[in-house]
């Protein structure tokens, strides 16, 4: 059984920083594709930034410059370190696991998903 779990989520001032973790098991982070998503109450929710099963990794461009992913395969974690936060960062922010050789930017992809962790950033 595949299982994601978040954590690392609280509130912080506009041009702090916050470090997510997400650990994972029953699939190995080497071998799957890792993704972050955030949605605001009432909205879709949309991509932050994966790290690719293949290898590199790729952000949205609003967090670009901003944002890094990176995983640690021997804790089995990927990490999204956030700097510069702005107000319009607040968001619950999920992670989530793809297969193999599927698609990391599309949502319907991912087949595992934690239950989310907050982040506030005020102004």
């Amino acid at each position: 059984q595949v299982q994601v779990v978040e954590s690392g989520g609280g509130l912080v001032q506009a041009g702090g920083s916050l470090r997510l973790s997400c650990a994972a098991s029953g699939r190995s982070t080497s071998r799957c594709s890792m993704g972050w998503f955030r949605q605001a109450l009432g909205k879709e929710r949309d991509f932050v930034a994966a790290i690719i099963w293949s290898g590199g990794s790729v952000q949205a461009d609003s967090v670009k410059g901003r944002f890094t992913i990176s995983r640690d395969n021997a804790k089995n974690t990927v990490y999204l370190q956030m700097n510069s936060l702005k107000p319009e960062d607040t968001d619950v922010y999920y992670c989530a696991t793809a297969p193999r050789r599927s698609d990391p930017l599309k949502k319907e992809n991912y087949d595992y998903w934690g239950q989310g962790t907050q982040v506030n950033v005020s102004s």
